[in-house]
């Protein structure tokens, strides 16, 4: 079997598999073909990828000859025309993107989205919805701190007290808890918003201040993400949420629901109530974003308040962020990949099945469905 590893478009500078991890499929028995220059933005030339067993091929031959081809973001369209009973792997936002898996279904394409993957004890080795969003959340508190026209911790000089900066944030899923923990060693003062009740030993374990609102829905079985909420809870939400954005020098949101459009936490009333100089990164900004104001990519100022839509802070570090996506779908590929380097599709396994959306010509995932 061929695995083929794909340069990504720009702005992305991730890779699907550094050259340590080709080394790990050349002992399964399997073939790696990467296109030339795939790994030079996380750091890792074609010379590595050599050294590790791989073969450097052109983008096209890299298309035509390999069984599976992995590429983080998807392909084009007149690159699928050809692909006929391949299998493609990546994170493709499935929910979001039915009528790209339709086009991609009537081509007889196998699609794998990582970001299906079943959030359940076994997939924890293979979640890359986890291990991006860890380095998201310390990105992003990075990039605030940066922004930011103040010091974060508090300093007592000569020349008089500078106080902490008071931190925001809005979902305490693993982008958040990074967000926290980096925020309390950089000096911050912390306060943190989540639906799930669950979340608040782990918040105040890292030192925060965990916001409470009663009467929100269970989301015990959404693995990990937020729910939907009721009119009541929202209002009630909206109104402590309105209190600590006035106090906070920095916002960071992080909330999103799957399939659906991100919720809106924070209104342009509540912004103009923020301090000039006030910063706010909103990490849910590519499915509409937490905030009225907010731009996918793009960063708005409103009345002295700086919002910056990224939903890619992941690419910020693309070393080690392509270092651990590498790991997780070695950690997947080990479900399909036999002794001998052959590729084995077995739909008994949960974690296969839940991941793959299409296959034999229809969407084979239900929620996609």
């Amino acid at each position: 079997m061929i695995i083929g590893v794909l340069q990504e478009p720009s702005p992305e500078t991730r890779v699907s598999l550094l050259p340590e991890h080709v080394a790990i499929l050349k002992k399964w028995n399997v073939e790696v073909y990467v296109e030339s220059n795939a790994g030079k933005h996380a750091f890792a030339n074609d010379d590595k990828y050599t050294e590790a067993g791989a073969l450097i091929k052109s983008r096209n031959e890299v298309l035509q000859n390999s069984d599976f081809i992995l590429s983080i973001n998807a392909l084009q369209q007149a690159e699928t025309a050809n692909l006929q009973s391949k299998i493609i792997l990546g994170v493709y936002q499935p929910l979001f993107n039915a009528g790209l898996m339709k086009e991609l279904a009537e081509k007889g394409l196998t699609v794998f989205s990582m970001d299906m993957l079943p959030r359940t004890t076994r997939a924890q080795s293979m979640d890359i919805l986890s291990s991006q969003a860890n380095i998201a959340g310390y990105k992003a508190v990075l990039l605030a701190a940066n922004l930011f026209p103040k010091y974060f911790p508090m300093f007592m000089t000569a020349a008089g007290s500078i106080p902490p900066a008071k931190m925001l944030i809005l979902g305490a899923g693993v982008a958040g808890l990074q967000a926290i923990a980096t925020s309390k060693r950089l000096g911050a003062v912390v306060e943190v918003f989540d639906t799930r009740p669950a979340v608040k030993e782990e918040v105040m374990s890292l030192g925060a201040k965990f916001i409470e609102v009663e009467g929100a829905a269970d989301a015990s079985k959404a693995g990990g993400y937020a729910v939907e909420q009721s009119e009541d809870f929202m209002k009630r939400q909206k109104a402590k949420i309105a209190e600590s954005v006035a106090k906070a020098d920095i916002v960071i949101t992080t909330a999103q629901i799957p399939g659906k459009k991100a919720p809106v936490l924070i209104t342009t009333e509540m912004m103009e109530a923020m301090k000039n100089g006030s910063v706010i990164i909103d990490l849910a900004a590519a499915t509409g974003g937490n905030t009225e104001l907010t731009k996918n990519d793009e960063t708005v100022f409103h009345n002295g308040v700086r919002i910056v839509g990224n939903s890619a802070l992941a690419s910020g570090m693309p070393s080690d962020a392509s270092k651990l996506y590498g790991k997780n779908i070695l950690n997947f590929l080990q479900l399909m990949i036999n002794k001998e380097g052959n590729f084995n599709l077995n739909f008994e396994d949960d974690l296969v099945k839940g991941t793959c959306v299409v296959h034999g010509g229809a969407i084979t995932n239900e929620r996609v469905r």
